[in-house]
């Protein structure tokens, strides 16, 4: 069945109103009419079974039939520090983290960053990333999508740590030190809340790990295989899956 995230505003006791692009794919891409049956969402934990009863031109109304006690969110809360990255290795990252689970992203530029984002352009490359973890989060049962924030520089980035129970940078330097048990710590701590930052494709560079360190964050690595910056926090939401919901 399809699934529709609507503005809180939108979502009543008893109707709920779809605007924007959604309306095209309902009655132009599912051609669905009055009286088929879709899932709406207020981004704010409330799922609910609709009917459609009136399709617009430029709005679907549709009447609730009744709320879905379903919860498929991550139990802990990760939030993804990603550095900024090349090409739509960025576009990956945010579509896959969605469908993995994770509860926000950071985007920032590092030192070691090749990318950088014009000012100018910054509004509608996040429109864009927004629209992709939409996407994402409707496919893979989500309850919410992911809120993306944009750091010009990684020092800002950092000051958002306080806000969370458990921090941890991805360094490959302990990947080549055989350094692997840092990581399975902070799982059997079980904390609520994680913030991981990954670095761009040069990896983190000494000033950003020291800064890091300095402010408690444990740096970890993810295996003796040196992974690829867009795919390492993919193989730390499957990680932080098995163990938070498989293994329950």
């Amino acid at each position: 069945m399809q699934r529709y995230f609507v503005k809180p505003e939108n979502m009543s006791d008893s109707h709920v109103l779809i605007t924007g692009e959604d309306v095209k794919h309902i009655t132009k891409v599912m051609r669905l009419d009055t009286g088929d049956k879709i899932v709406c969402l207020n981004n704010r934990g409330r799922q609910v079974l609709c009917s459609i009863n009136k399709v617009e031109k430029d709005i679907v109304k549709a009447d609730i039939l009744q709320d879905i006690q379903e919860n498929n969110e991550l139990p802990v809360e990760v939030t993804i520090a990603q550095a900024l990255i090349k090409g739509d290795k960025l576009d990956f990252v945010i579509q896959k983290g969605t469908e993995f689970g994770a509860a926000a992203f950071y985007l920032f530029s590092a030192e070691r960053s090749v990318v950088k984002w014009d000012g100018k352009k910054i509004n509608k490359k996040l429109e864009r990333l927004e629209k992709i973890a939409k996407e994402a989060a409707e496919q893979s049962g989500r309850l919410i999508i992911p809120p993306i924030k944009f750091f010009p520089r990684w020092e800002e980035m950092l000051q958002e740590s306080s806000c969370f129970e458990a921090n941890v940078f991805l360094y490959e330097e302990n990947a080549k030190r055989n350094m692997h048990s840092d990581l399975s710590k902070v799982m059997e701590s079980l904390p609520a809340s994680i913030m991981a930052i990954i670095g761009p494709e040069g990896g983190v560079s000494e000033e950003e790990a020291s800064a890091y360190k300095y402010q408690h964050f444990l740096n970890v690595s993810l295996g003796p295989r040196i992974l690829r910056s867009e795919s390492a926090s993919l193989y730390l939401l499957a990680a932080l899956s098995y163990q938070y919901e498989l293994l329950r």
